[in-house]
């Protein structure tokens, strides 16, 4: 009988390195998580990242299980097995050539993406989309970001340089996005701009705000919470009844924080979605939430590797 095989999945963020050892049906063996801080530098990071590997590998090794690889979800535009650039958030993180980088120092397959990329591409394989070919995820938070998953490979465009999900355009004439756009569905229904609505209807500092304070308001009925919550999944409805008619996906999959607070938010989103998109192209259409939750990154990571194995 053959053994079973693991792959090391690691999910870079702004804040934390997360890491873990997973199985390929989806078990996580082994993780952890260290800082990176605002000041790190690329050799830092990089520094970072071969310490959570070198974990990785060590406690798959005290448990003598078999690693095929090194998956690897990172912020930026992923292309060749190289950061390009567009990480804004991580100090030098362009050029950089991280699957060249680690297949030398551990003597692995290292496959790398964007981060959401690979946060949809767990949900497809070990989530909320499981067994599903066709997926459209969206993680909700700052800002918006996003994955297509189709013919069940995850689909980036020409030098994988595509599905940047929120900034497609709902409002030409709309308010300016940090992308340097106009009118994008970031800058209208990211978790970010929900709070800075309310804040502007309220008065109230904006950090002193965050989605689950303005779930527990729009549950106690406060007026300009009800509004604001409406108008936000309305926005993403829009987008997503887009994202519907141009993929007709068997399941769109909403991810982040606020996407947690309860089955009543998703509700919103899919009625909007779904009186806005065609029917035709809505027939096989099911809205839901993600279910990895912190374990989407490490375990999209890990699906790189057994995708191409």
């Amino acid at each position: 009988m053959e053994r079973e095989k693991y792959a090391v999945g690691i999910d870079l963020g702004g804040t934390f390195i997360k890491f873990a050892l997973v199985s390929g049906s989806g078990e996580i063996i082994y993780h952890s998580k260290l800082s990176i801080g605002p000041s790190s530098t690329r050799d830092d990071i990089l520094a970072t990242i071969h310490e959570a590997i070198e974990l990785t590998i060590k406690s798959a090794k005290e448990k003598n299980l078999d690693i095929l690889g090194i998956g690897i979800g990172t912020p930026g535009v992923c292309c060749d097995g190289i950061v390009v650039g567009g990480a804004d958030n991580l100090n030098g993180w362009s050029d950089v050539h991280l699957s060249k980088i680690f297949s030398e120092a551990f003597q692995l397959p290292v496959l790398i993406d964007n981060d959401a990329n690979v946060m949809g591409l767990g949900e497809t394989i070990f989530g909320a989309a499981k067994g599903c070919t066709d997926v459209i995820f969206l993680t909700v938070g700052t800002g918006i970001g996003g994955a297509i998953v189709a013919n069940g490979n995850l689909y980036g465009g020409y030098k994988n340089r595509g599905t940047e999900m929120g900034h497609v355009t709902i409002n030409h004439k709309g308010i300016d996005c940090n992308c340097g756009g106009r009118g994008c569905l970031e800058a209208y229904a990211s978790t970010g701009a929900l709070i800075r609505q309310y804040s502007q209807m309220t008065g109230l500092d904006e950090k002193k705000v965050d989605g689950f304070y303005l779930v527990r308001k729009y549950k106690e009925g406060e007026e300009a919470a009800v509004k604001c919550m409406e108008e936000h999944t309305d926005y993403l409805g829009h987008g997503i009844a887009g994202f519907i008619n141009t993929f007709a996906p068997q399941k769109v999959v909403v991810g982040g924080g606020i996407s947690e607070s309860g089955q009543f938010y998703i509700d919103m989103i899919s009625k909007s979605a779904m009186s806005y998109a065609m029917p035709d192209c809505a027939a096989n259409t099911e809205v839901v939430g993600a279910t990895l939750g912190n374990n989407a990154g490490c375990l999209g990571a890990a699906c790189l590797i057994f995708k191409s194995c």
